[in-house]
């Protein structure tokens, strides 16, 4: 990563955003009584988080310390959010799903785990493979984050300033990959797409929040 101003800027920025994502989440959850991420989103998120903080703290050791500290904090939050969901999720699930959400929540996060060490385990580079799936969940995030506002027909859970930060946290790195650090097309389309989502879905949170006043 260039360490230069704008580069800085950016990532800070990014963290910044992530942050009070996760933290607007978890408090519209428990006010809401309902889970606030979606799930498989939540599961390549925790684990993401984790295998890259153990190994930026313990195993290659290639992140910066303070981003270590960072993945770290966000998976503490992620725990927190998941706690939700094992509280107010079951809802969400078909009536005939419903005996079996606990041991469909565990595949659900198995699946998650197996798809981020996919990458981990296949790329030489451990920066590479992280920015690689961090883009390709942040893309998935974007999709299931608008498909949950129209499946429960309802901003529970869910804010305008969870949507714009989400927003500009996946946009600002977006910038960072695919054109300040070199030109990489992976990011550009992967992050651009996710952009495009995003928008989507501060337009829709925004008709909801019409339709409420």
């Amino acid at each position: 990563m260039p360490n230069t101003p704008l580069a800085n800027i950016l990532v800070i920025i990014s963290g910044i955003c992530w942050t009070i994502v996760y933290i607007d989440i978890i408090r519209k959850g428990f006010r809401d009584k309902t889970c606030g991420m979606p799930l498989f989103a939540l599961g390549l998120n925790i684990a993401w988080e984790f295998l890259y903080s153990i190994d930026g703290f313990f195993i290659n050791k290639e992140f910066i310390f303070v981003q270590c500290i960072a993945n770290f904090v966000w998976a503490l939050f992620d725990v927190i959010i998941l706690i939700s969901w094992f509280n107010y999720g079951k809802q969400y699930l078909p009536e005939k799903a419903k005996p079996y959400f606990v041991p469909f929540s565990v595949m659900a996060l198995a699946t998650c785990v197996a798809a981020q060490l996919a990458f981990y385990l296949h790329i030489d580079s451990v920066v590479i493979a992280s920015q690689y799936s961090a883009f390709a969940q942040n893309l998935l995030m974007s999709v299931l984050f608008l498909t949950m506002l129209f499946t429960r027909g309802n901003t529970k859970g869910q804010s305008m300033l969870i949507a714009v930060c989400k927003c500009i946290g996946t946009l600002t790195p977006t910038i960072l990959g695919g054109f300040v650090e070199s030109f990489n097309i992976y990011i550009i389309l992967t992050g651009g797409f996710s952009f495009v989502f995003d928008i989507i879905y501060i337009y829709f949170i925004n008709e909801f929040n019409k339709e409420l006043k």
